[in-house]
């Protein structure tokens, strides 16, 4: 992406949270009493809290500190609460309008008091919210699935697929929950490893400071480890956070296919948003997969599950995306599933399985509402080498 086309992206982003920060901070300051010596601190905690994001990843470009890495952790929940404190302001606001026009509620109801006490309220559920939607995501779910495709893989009978996508690793996501993938990974005991994109937050600095990469050497699976470029990856800068990956025992696959064992593909492809950033193309489903031995069984790893239509056409057995995180904050789920075929889950087209995972870790707050990250799990199984003859006596 050109300097410029970022300049202005990033202008509007802040413009917008700058408004929305602003319009929660003055219905709060209107819900406290003039006499209130609340205002006072309430105004600059409020300050600090709102620019710790923004301040901490523009800091930590410049230089990693624990000082960085607290205003990010600081402003990556209040982007959670942020977001319900949006919400609740825009009711509030809305039974205000209609009331105007209506004229329903009680009078004790439009006094300061009240509004001080409905500011309680919502301060004490927008925080739980925060609080259980934290311990909802640093606790990932293993999702099972067991699915058959209707091919020989030169003998093979079954294949143990250990996945993940939208991991994220960074300033949020880091030793502890690294480790804590690492260890769920190799306890499936899986035959091969899938990381469908996003491995890497935007910026790769805190993944070398903290050494994240060496979790990632201790990933065990005898047919190897593949992952894919996701948004993230681009965003950061592609060369460096692949170069990365591969150094610590990632085969990374762009618009590639590799044959494994002899018996089935895997295929990857780059990041929707390539062009984008490079200004290159990506191959299409099916450019990169036309020199292949179809007889054998196909998996695709594509982060963003746009055009599903395309693989299965192109004859994709198996596709595992990610991108999603299922909105992540609830109720956000209800805008990915009206842009997405599959926001999350399992799906099946002619004889192509689809499946798109929210998700291990989370872009921002380390806040999960509107679903569980996970880890999945998959059991594919092959037809055998042979045919099965009966021999029927008369």
């Amino acid at each position: 992406m050109k300097n410029y086309q970022f300049l202005i992206f990033f202008s509007v982003v802040l413009l917008i949270y700058s408004a929305v920060n602003y319009y929660i901070y003055h219905r709060a300051m209107q819900s406290l009493p003039v006499e209130s010596g609340l205002k006072s601190w309430f105004k600059w905690v409020f300050i600090v809290v709102a620019t710790s994001y923004v301040a901490g990843r523009v800091l930590e470009r410049f230089q990693q500190s624990a000082f960085t890495d607290v205003l990010v952790w600081i402003g990556s929940f209040w982007l959670a609460a942020m977001f319900y404190f949006l919400l609740a302001v825009i009711l509030v606001d809305l039974i205000r309008l209609s009331n105007y026009f209506i004229g329903y509620l009680p009078a004790s109801w439009l006094t300061q008091k009240f509004a001080v006490n409905v500011m309680g309220i919502t301060l004490f559920v927008v925080l739980s919210t925060v609080f259980a939607g934290y311990i909802n995501a640093i606790n990932p779910r293993f999702q099972k699935l067991d699915l058959t495709i209707n091919k020989k893989a030169n003998g093979l009978k079954e294949l143990n697929i250990a996945m993940a996508s939208d991991i994220h690793m960074g300033t949020i996501i880091g030793p502890r929950r690294m480790a804590k993938l690492v260890d769920s990974i190799n306890g499936l005991k899986p035959d091969i490893i899938l990381f469908a994109g996003d491995i890497v937050d935007e910026d790769l600095a805190p993944v070398i400071r903290q050494n994240l990469g060496e979790s990632l050497r201790k990933l065990k699976a005898p047919l190897g480890v593949y992952g894919i470029t996701g948004n993230h990856e681009y965003i950061g800068g592609a060369e460096p956070a692949v170069k990365y990956l591969r150094e610590h025992g990632i085969t990374m696959l762009r618009d590639t296919v590799v044959k494994i064992a002899d018996a089935f593909y895997i295929a990857g492809r780059e990041d929707r948003d390539k062009p984008r950033f490079s200004g290159k193309a990506r191959l299409e489903v099916a450019k990169l997969l036309e020199n292949i031995d179809k007889d054998f069984p196909v998996i695709l790893m594509d982060h963003q599950p746009f055009d599903l239509q395309n693989a299965q056409t192109a004859g994709v057995d198996l596709q595992l995306s990610g991108h999603t995180h299922h909105g992540q904050l609830w109720p956000l789920n209800y805008i990915t599933r009206a842009i997405y075929e599959v926001s999350m889950g399992y799906k099946k087209k002619g004889n192509s399985h689809f499946y798109v995972s929210p998700g291990f870790g989370g872009w921002g707050p380390p806040v999960r509402t509107g679903n569980r990250p996970e880890i999945v799990n998959i059991k594919l199984h092959f037809l055998p080498s042979e045919p099965a003859f009966t021999t029927q006596i008369e």
